[in-house]
């Protein structure tokens, strides 16, 4: 067998390549040069529909590789848009976070990484870019490679609008609304975010949505007394560790858990307290047992939100409060069997 010890028995601090595998490596290093090194990258002319893969894909994918390709359509005017194959798997993350295999997209007009994705638990969604390019980077290191690795198609998008300008160069207020709700997610700061919104005057925008108004000073804060608040806005973005069996933080998408679908918020994502992680306590006693919330409240969190004004063109921009479910409490629940 090309593999016979599992990831699971096997140390990252140890152990070598066998000599098959790493001359299939050579061969793949040679046929690939001129890429491995990231600062090198693979050209693709995009005019119809194409994907690209990691190596030997659908199988086990080499060691030490790290492999760009910058997809660049043919016309100035359309965005290309990237679908991941449904057979997606690489090495896991730790701590949540792809620290040694991943894919990752990267917007080459301003630098924003707009994903990075490792594990095999979900398939990555699509992605769509602001201009005609967009880049793929594969990284994987000397340990632990697994399969079936990834394969993206990719296709090319025509703005739905009639002018015929760059999407780079058109308004924020012009984009569909998934769209922009693709390219607000990107932003890592508010004052980037009202920048990218309205470049002309920005900065008094910024100053309208921090200045009081009696409508602010009675609203949610007024009738319930207190409500969870944040100071600053670029705060929720940052990610946190996850606990086993309590009360731990979660990424949910405001749009989702409000069922929107006319209106769009910042951040996009929003961090609530929700059960999960392991019951270790019954393990031994119980063939199934479950994290599951004992104690339930709902917070206010403010986020900016974003709506098409009726019948003209625009953005109605406005702080807002939005409530969230948050478990206060966890408790393990058999649900099995006991003494499965």
């Amino acid at each position: 067998a090309a593999n016979s010890s599992s990831p699971a028995t096997r140390s990252r601090t140890g152990g070598t390549i066998p000599k098959h595998l790493d001359w299939h490596r050579k061969e793949e290093k040679e046929h690939l040069k001129g890429v491995q090194d990231p600062q090198h990258e693979r050209i693709i002319t995009v005019s119809t529909n194409g994907s690209i893969h990691s190596p030997r894909f659908p199988h086990t994918y080499p060691r030490n590789m790290d492999l760009v390709w910058r997809l660049v359509a043919v016309e100035e005017n359309v965005w290309i848009q990237l679908t991941f194959d449904e057979r997606f798997g690489l090495e896991d993350p730790e701590d949540d976070i792809c620290k040694y295999d991943f894919v990752e997209v990267e917007e080459p007009s301003d630098g924003t990484i707009l994903g990075r994705w490792c594990g095999s638990g979900s398939v990555p969604g699509k992605q769509i870019s602001k201009g005609n390019q967009i880049r793929i980077r594969f990284v994987s290191d000397e340990y632990f490679p697994s399969e079936p690795g990834f394969c993206i198609h990719y296709n090319i998008v025509m703005p739905q609008l009639t002018e015929t300008v760059s999407p780079s160069s058109l308004p924020a207020s012009a984009l569909p609304l998934d769209l922009l709700n693709n390219a607000v997610t990107a932003f890592s700061t508010l004052e980037d975010l009202i920048r990218y919104l309205e470049p002309d005057r920005w900065q008094l925008d910024l100053e309208d949505l921090y200045r009081p108004t009696s409508l602010q000073l009675l609203g949610k804060n007024f009738v319930f007394g207190r409500k969870s608040r944040v100071v600053d806005l670029n705060l929720l973005k940052e990610e946190v560790r996850l606990y086993s069996c309590t009360p731990r933080n979660f990424s949910v998408s405001v749009r989702e858990e409000l069922k929107r679908t006319d209106t769009i918020f910042w951040p996009g994502c929003l961090l609530v307290k929700r059960c999960g992680g392991n019951c270790a306590c019954c393990l031994h006693t119980c063939s199934e047992c479950q994290c599951v919330p004992s104690k339930v409240t709902k917070k206010y969190h403010e986020v900016l939100q974003l709506r098409p004004k009726t019948g003209v063109r625009g953005l109605h921009k406005s702080l807002t409060d939005v409530a969230l479910e948050h478990h206060e409490e966890c408790d393990c629940v058999c649900r099995g069997n006991p003494g499965g």
